[in-house]
């Protein structure tokens, strides 16, 4: 029988709550879904900008914190999940299908892994203050509304990038984030592995489709199922931008597969 678990794997800067279309979708689909939050992260937008700056908890957090979390979340289900995973949850993804925590799995738009440099400029405007250089690291990193319009949101319309602010939003761990610089963020690309979709958005500025294009094809030709899909107009609020239902839609073809 093909597994029917979900695990979804939330990224950075962001509540678990984005995946709650995500979740509706797949169930009604006849998955079972499971979208947990990160430790410290267990409450809506709002709930979490007002914690800080008393959130040290989730300022002291490390990326192998976070990704032994999910694995252990994997590992005790019923079933060996689906796992899939936006952005630095992308790259966790990439990290659980190297343990062999999944069947199958999707990176939309991940996190490069180490190894995959990401020099785009893109990449490092949009992304390079949540590293927190010359900052505190006791303190978490809430991005501003005018980085959500380059880093998320570009080319949506004002009303909805704010909606999209307020609902999702939330303060950030430096820690984790210079996490992706170190092993914490290593992959091993030879290693034979479940079926894994990685995908782009042609005007993603965080995580540009060339990044992903290295990304995918970093990996070893092994006779493991790899596979890369662009889509054309898509930012990096892949989850929630307008016609997301078209990538939940190939998402859902792709899996049903394995």
């Amino acid at each position: 029988m093909k597994t029917k678990t979900i695990l979804f794997v939330t990224g950075a800067f962001v509540t678990h709550h984005c995946w709650d279309e995500w979740k509706v979708y797949f169930e009604n689909k006849g998955y079972k879904t499971i979208a947990p939050a990160w430790p410290f992260k267990d409450g809506d937008a709002e709930t979490l900008r007002n914690r800080q700056p008393y959130d040290t908890d989730l300022a002291a957090l490390t990326l192998s914190e976070l990704v032994d979390h999910y694995a252990d979340i994997a590992k005790n289900l019923d079933e060996k999940p689906i796992i899939i995973g936006h952005s630095l949850g992308g790259l966790m993804t990439q990290i659980l299908v190297s343990r062999d925590l999944a069947t199958a799995a999707v990176a939309v738009h991940p996190v490069p892994p180490l190894g995959v440099f990401p020099y785009e400029f893109s990449f490092l405007k949009a992304g390079w203050k949540s590293l927190g250089l010359f900052t505190s690291l006791k303190k978490t990193y809430l991005m501003s509304f005018k980085d959500w319009q380059y880093a998320f949101v570009n080319e949506m319309p004002l009303d909805q990038q704010k909606e999209a602010y307020d609902k999702l939003t939330a303060p950030e761990s430096k820690t984790v984030a210079r996490g992706g610089l170190t092993s914490a963020a290593k992959v091993d690309f030879n290693k034979k592995h479940a079926p894994l979709l990685i995908t782009a958005g042609s005007i993603d500025n965080i995580i540009p489709p060339h990044l992903n294009y290295r990304n995918f094809k970093a990996y070893k030709t092994n006779g493991s199922v790899l596979e890369y899909k662009e889509f054309p107009g898509r930012n990096h609020n892949a989850l929630g931008q307008p016609g997301w239902e078209a990538d939940a839609d190939y998402v859902l073809n792709w899996i049903s597969k394995y």
